[in-house]
């Protein structure tokens, strides 16, 4: 996440030759950021003059209003900022969509940072979860749950890893992963040490749970973000150049990179295979690990059955991790075509997530990226093949994304046309940005593409208030977001977490104007969360196919039941599930605008 303008030369010519020190410069230079030594000017970045939302006439009209206090969501961000500027502070939080208690609504987990322990604070913050009473109204059941814990909390990852029916939590943080068993009554239990789930001791952030053997059981994959410690960035010489505002915010650039973990899953006990399985990169020079992780998103890109990874990395390539069976994956970033952007240069990458946008088979990868850097779209026609372009610009999703810092990044379809739409949660990180660059500010605006099912640039048409009403884009520090049906009505939710702020719960009002369904899957042979299913759902002359990863976005998970619209198809000829075990389930004739339970091996319920 650099501050500066990217030249467009690719970056290994321009790194090419030059000194340790040369780079430590340019480094902060390109962050907006520089230490207190003469150094050349270097041109601030201008952005795209302000998008242009598409004309409100052509846009479904679904309002998304903030029911925050009315809900009873009181959740209120602690980032540790006092002053002194420490990296971690910028990095906002994540949150989960989870049906803890089994009873057939989404609860809500939010993932809490704390101060640091020099300073002093009269009460601890705590991790938080908020159980729903099925109408979408929350009460704070934190304490009675067992996960009154304090840490900086970073991500969230949600499933049921020891196939008991009841779904568990895994939290990211700094120093390390903790691990929450959920004994079916209400409570949690840290078993991060009993069941070896740690990970490690660096600065873990996004995670996602999935079976990566097709076991029956589910691995779990974390992101370890740069190699950090409170000394370090203490002594480093971060500043703004010009502002005479003291210290500021330094860039990962100034940061060495880190691995990886992979953690297999034997039993309910996780065995550390990230060496043997392929997924820790290392610099072919030096052999530096290379990764700068922030997002992680499954998916099974080439229908191989077998699980693949897509890691959003932050000022370095992202990985594509390949899987090849047998717990061993390759790494195919760059010869897929996912990454970089198109001129060869690495992105700020955070929030990601995967999706058949286009309902025609082909497959999408979208990346949220750093301020001045646009969103990454990368489409193949045949993914099988494994190869992947940056396509943008050509559907829409170019000079509208590339003013604001995005982070929380997902797809769904928040009208039910049947047409997956995007979402993007922006904010900086450095809250004196607008006096080096007139054109950023702290606080900015969550942005909504709408998928129009036209072709070219007018695929995805930016919504605006007329439309979505104003909650959404009231400007914050955005960080993570999920969506989920939190009052049971059939359309999607959303909510927003604020970097140091209070999380904001939207309801979505207008969205089930079309028809609906709403799969909830329970595995038998395969893991009990059904992670990693793959859904088609054929509908009059339409068929919309879903893979059930809840781990996307930034630091976050969504729900676990799949959510497809229907438009205005009055029945469903065909449901067909692909379960991680490979066994089919097929329903027909099934009706709109309902909640169908499936169990592997089971007639539908």
């Amino acid at each position: 996440m650099s501050f500066g303008n990217r030249g467009r030369m690719p970056r290994s010519h321009f790194w090419k030759g030059l000194s340790a020190a040369s780079l430590a410069v340019i480094a902060m230079s390109h962050a907006g950021c520089a230490p207190n030594t003469e150094q050349p000017v270097i041109a601030k970045p201008v952005a795209p003059a302000k998008p242009e939302v598409a004309k409100p006439e052509t846009l479904p009209t679904v309002k998304f209003v903030d029911v925050t206090e009315s809900s009873g969501l009181k959740f209120v961000h602690t980032s540790g900022a006092a002053g002194e500027k420490l990296l971690p502070e910028t990095m906002g939080s994540g949150v989960a969509f989870l049906d803890y208690d089994n009873d057939g609504d989404q609860d809500l987990f939010l993932v809490n940072s704390t101060h640091w322990p020099e300073a002093k604070s009269e009460k601890a913050p705590t991790q938080c979860l908020y159980r729903n009473d099925g109408k979408g109204h929350f009460e704070n059941v934190t304490k009675d749950a067992g996960l009154d814990h304090t840490y900086f909390g970073m991500g969230v990852a949600v499933g049921d890893y020891d196939n008991d029916g009841n779904v568990d939590l895994y939290v990211t943080a700094l120093g390390g992963g903790h691990l929450y068993r959920n004994d079916g009554k209400g409570h949690f239990e840290d078993v991060t040490q009993a069941a070896n789930a740690r990970a490690s001791d660096g600065w873990l952030t996004s995670a996602a749970f999935f079976d990566m053997e097709n076991d029956g059981d589910l691995d779990l994959f974390v992101c370890c973000y740069v190699m950090w410690t409170p000394e370090f960035d203490r002594s480093q010489s971060f500043q703004l150049r010009g502002t005479g505002k003291g210290r500021a915010y330094g860039p990962p650039s100034a940061f060495r990179g880190t691995l990886c973990s992979l953690l297999r899953n034997d039993g309910g006990r996780f065995v550390d295979v990230s060496e043997r399985s392929g997924i820790q990169v290392r610099s072919a020079e030096l052999k530096d690990p290379l990764g700068k992780a922030l997002g992680v998103a499954p998916y099974d890109v080439d229908g191989d059955g077998l699980v693949d990874l897509a890691v959003a990395n932050d000022t370095v390539q992202n990985f594509l991790f390949h899987n090849l069976g047998d717990g061993k994956f390759e790494e195919v970033a760059i010869v897929s075509g996912t990454a970089f952007d198109a001129s060869g240069s690495p992105r700020g990458g955070m929030g990601i997530d995967w999706a058949d946008f286009k309902n025609d088979g082909s497959l999408g990868l979208a990346v949220g990226n750093f301020a001045n850097e646009m969103v990454a779209l990368y489409v193949s026609d045949r993914p099988k093949e494994l190869l992947f372009s940056d396509l943008a610009s050509s559907y829409g999703l170019g000079a509208p994304t590339q003013p604001p810092l995005k982070f929380g990044l997902f797809f769904f379809d928040y009208d039910l046309d049947g047409r997956l739409d995007l979402l993007s949660a922006n904010g900086h990180l450095e809250n004196d940005i607008a006096l080096v660059q007139a054109t950023q500010t702290y606080e900015q605006s969550a942005q909504l593409f709408w998928n129009t099912g036209r072709r070219g640039r007018a695929l995805f048409a930016l919504v605006g208030a007329e439309n979505a009403g104003p909650d959404l884009f009231k400007r914050v520090v955005g960080r993570g977001s999920a969506y989920a049906d939190v009052d049971g009505d059939g359309d999607l939710d959303v909510v927003l977490t604020v970097n140091g702020g209070a999380a904001r719960l939207f309801r979505n009002d207008g969205g089930n104007k079309n028809h609906w369904l709403r799969l909830n899957l329970s595995g038998t042979k395969s893991n009990r969360s059904a992670i990693g299913a793959k859904v088609e759902v054929k509908a009059g002359d339409q068929t919309y196919r879903r893979q059930l990863f809840p781990a996307k976005s930034y630091l976050s998970s969504t729900e676990l039941p799949l959510t497809f619209g229907l438009g205005q198809a009055q029945r469903i000829e065909q449901v067909t599930i692909t379960w991680p075990s490979q066994q089919k389930s097929e329903l027909t004739d099934v009706q709109v605008d309902q909640v169908q339970r499936v169990v592997e091996g089971e007639s539908a319920r």
